[in-house]
């Protein structure tokens, strides 16, 4: 007979099997793309930088443009200056970018390159720009990098003219440009004047025109990011990704700000919109509260078929705790919740989430791999898992219904141009998980009782 026993499942330290994460210049890559005119390059060999433009061209569908220094022996040996100096002249006279943003690899990082230095000394043409950030692969996740290119463009561009630009800052975090742009669109509707940095949308969701441009019309722009420090406020969205770059911005240059949970479902937007609110000293418009009633009662409509049922969510921290608040609010038991970056704010964040809802026997932990998560669902299944691409072999292992949502999604369309965030994300997310989850009802069920209608 099958020995059925639970397994015990041992920690471990100095190994990660399925990685829930990836590395610090993906991220970087990613944030700068969301400038305008902006070309990313990684100071490293063209093996990293293919492999990076790769993972944002497999989840994005659209060409994630970058440049290398493109390191052979010998700079591995002697360093790299020759090589971003010759690397930054060639950019500059064949792609014309506004802005090279440069990140660091394993391998310049390992051998010491220092990079701030290097760019002291090239030669950039009258009205270009070039930043920089350290960016470590073997330290952190794509979320330390994404957060660290921010930073690189606020010191090296942010300044503080003494006079009031009466916008408010909005650092969106890591989002899909679907999901910024229903940021954008609620902010508006909030009579709010945003600049959103960075702002992949227009720029990776790009309309098919019939002609190609390298730098599309979107991104947060050059002057944008140099008023950043003008700005009357900040909202920062995302307590792990996005503490870092507004304590930067507070204390170069006094914006003060707000640190919100992504808004994702009902109470996470409800935050978002009342610092808008605060902002604008506006009420809020009647299209946002019935958007919001039509949320509520599509959790009301659909709970029947939500509550209690268990569920794994996995992925980039902030995300995943967006997506905890909003199944608890749908009356379901989140009961395996990691992400693979070494935060442990994250743990605390979930397990209070927990006490809020008073749900118990659940598991949250970070800087963990999906092989772990697959050992205690094989312990104790789950009803439905909620996460990236690379759950997809635990749910077909395991028989358990899948959404797919975060970064990255590499085996479905269609996933960056709609939203999570907001009321209408929201309601897309739970038509997504109530269908499975009938779905998996219409398939399960006797024949005799297939015809009931729910």
């Amino acid at each position: 007979m099958m020995d059925l026993t639970p397994k015990e499942v041992k920690e471990r330290s100095a190994l990660r099997v399925n990685p829930c994460k990836t590395c610090q210049p993906v991220g970087a890559m990613f944030a700068a793309l969301g400038v305008h005119g902006c070309m990313p390059h990684s100071h490293g060999s063209q093996g990293c930088c293919s492999y990076h433009r790769t993972v944002l061209s497999r989840h994005f569908k659209e060409p994630a443009v970058a440049s290398s220094s493109s390191f052979t022996e010998g700079a591995s040996v002697f360093g790299g200056r020759s090589n971003i100096t010759t690397a930054a002249k060639n950019i500059f006279d064949i792609y014309n970018p506004d802005v090279i943003a440069v990140h660091t690899t394993c391998l310049s990082e390992t051998i010491g390159d220092d990079l701030a230095s290097y760019l002291m000394d090239i030669d950039v043409p009258q009205g270009k720009v070039m930043v920089h950030c350290n960016t470590p692969s073997y330290v952190g996740s794509h979320i330390n990098g994404f957060y660290n290119m921010m930073m690189g463009f606020m010191n090296y561009l942010t300044k503080k003219s003494g006079t009031s630009n009466e916008k408010t800052a909005v650092f969106p975090g890591w989002v899909n440009p679907g999901d910024i742009r229903e940021l954008k669109r609620i902010a508006s509707l909030m009579n709010v004047d945003t600049t959103f940095f960075p702002d992949q949308s227009g720029v990776l969701d790009a309309p098919m025109t019939g002609k190609y441009v390298m730098y599309p019309e979107g991104g947060t722009t050059l002057d944008e990011i140099k008023g950043l420090g003008d700005c009357e406020g900040l909202i920062a969205l995302g307590e792990i990704i996005g503490i870092e770059p507004a304590e930067l911005l507070k204390k170069k240059w006094k914006v003060p700000y707000a640190l919100l949970p992504m808004p994702i479902g009902v109470t996470y937007t409800d935050l978002y919109i009342s610092e808008l609110r605060k902002q604008s000293k506006t009420e809020v418009p009647g299209e946002l509260e019935k958007e919001r009633g039509r949320l509520v009662d599509l959790l009301l409509d659909s709970h029947q078929y939500t509550y209690q049922k268990k569920v794994a969510i996995f992925g980039d921290p902030d995300v995943v705790i967006g997506l905890t608040s909003l199944v608890l609010e749908m009356g379901m038991i989140p009961k395996y919740v990691i992400t693979g970056t070494p935060k442990e704010e994250f743990t605390r964040k979930i397990n209070a989430l927990f006490d809020k809802y008073g749900v118990s026997d659940c598991v949250a932990k970070a800087n963990k791999d999906l092989f772990e998560l697959h050992q205690w669902i094989k312990n104790e299944t789950v009803d439905i898992m909620i996460g990236s691409t690379y759950g997809k072999q635990i749910a077909r292992a395991e028989d358990i219904p899948f959404i797919r949502a975060g970064f990255p999604v590499l085996d479905r369309y269609g996933h960056p141009l709609l939203p999570i965030v907001g009321y209408i994300g929201a309601i897309r997310l739970v038509e997504q998980i109530t269908n499975a989850l009938l779905d998996r009802f219409d398939r399960d069920v006797s024949d005799e009782n297939f015809e009931i209608v729910l």
